[in-house]
C-alpha cells in the first residue's frame, strides 16, 4: 500500500500543489477585501451614533453566528435563485463558483476581523487619546493618527489567528466544485482509495502554509513594536503607556 501511494504521488504532487495555490489565492483575496470591509465596520461599532452602530452589530452578529458554509451556499445557491441578480451586471460574477468563495470568505473574514480591530481601538490607553484632543486634534485624525495605528499593533495576534482560520475554512470551497487543496485531495482518493494518505500529506501542506502565516505575522510584530511598547497583544496600563 506504501509503496503504490509513493508511486501515485510522484505523479499527483503537481495537482496538490496547484490546489494549494488555488488555496492561497482564495485566502489572500478574502483577507484583502474582508479587512478593507472590516475597518469601516470597526469604526462604525465603535461609534456613539446608534444608527451607526446598530447595522454594524446585525452584520457581525449574522455572520459570526451562522456556519460559514451556509454562508457559502447562500451566496452560490441562494442567490442564483432571484432572477433579478441572473439578469444583472453581476451574475457573470456570482456565476462562477470562485468568485462566489471569495465573496463568501471576505463576508465572514471581515465580521471577524471587524471585532479583533474594535477591540484593538478599545485597549487603546485614554490617556494617549486624551493627549490627542489635548493636542487640538479633531476626532477623525484621532482615529486615523493615534487610535488606528495603536489598534492595528495591539490587534496583530489575533488578526493573524483569523488569517489560519480563514485559510483552514478555505478547505469549504470544495464543496462547490473548486479543486483547492481539499478539493484536490478527495478527487484523487475517490480515484485511488488511498484517504489517509492523500488526506495526510494534503494535511502536512496545510501546516507548510500555516506555518509561513505564523513567521510572516511575528516578523510584523517584531517590526511594529515600538521601544517602551507593551508586548503587541497585551493592552498598555495607565501607568505604562507611551506618553506617561
Amino acid at each position: 500500500m506504501i509503496a503504490e501511494f509513493y508511486g501515485t504521488a510522484a505523479n499527483d504532487i503537481p495537482q496538490l500543489l496547484a490546489g494549494a495555490w488555488l488555496t492561497v489565492q482564495l485566502t489572500v483575496l478574502a483577507m484583502l477585501a474582508g479587512t478593507t470591509l472590516a475597518f469601516p465596520l470597526a469604526l462604525m461599532r465603535t461609534s456613539r451614533h446608534r444608527w451607526l452602530r446598530m447595522p454594524a452589530y446585525g452584520y457581525v452578529f449574522f455572520f459570526r453566528g451562522t456556519p460559514l458554509l451556509v454562508q457559502i451556499f447562500l451566496v452560490y445557491y441562494g442567490l442564483a435563485q432571484f432572477a433579478a441578480v441572473r439578469d444583472s451586471l453581476l451574475w457573470p460574477v456570482l456565476s462562477e463558483a470562485y468568485w462566489c468563495a471569495i465573496i463568501a470568505f471576505s463576508l465572514n473574514t471581515a465580521a471577524y476581523t471587524a471585532e479583533i480591530i474594535r477591540g484593538g481601538m478599545l485597549a487603546v490607553p485614554r490617556g494617549e487619546r486624551e493627549a490627542a484632543r489635548a493636542l487640538g486634534f479633531s476626532r477623525w485624525q484621532e482615529i486615523r493618527l493615534i487610535v488606528l495605528p495603536r489598534a492595528v499593533r495591539q490587534a496583530l495576534p489575533a488578526y493573524g489567528n483569523e488569517v489560519i482560520l480563514l485559510l483552514k475554512g478555505s478547505a469549504l470551497a470544495s464543496t462547490i466544485t473548486l479543486l483547492d487543496l481539499t478539493g484536490v485531495a478527495r478527487t484523487l482518493i475517490a480515484r485511488t482509495y488511498l484517504a489517509v494518505e492523500f488526506f495526510a500529506l494534503a494535511g502536512l501542506i496545510y501546516l507548510v502554509l500555516t506555518l509561513l502565516v505564523v513567521r510572516a505575522v511575528r516578523l510584523l510584530e517584531r517590526r511594529w513594536t515600538l521601544p517602551g511598547q507593551p508586548p503587541t497583544g497585551v493592552p498598555a496600563t495607565r501607568h505604562g503607556d507611551l506618553l506617561s
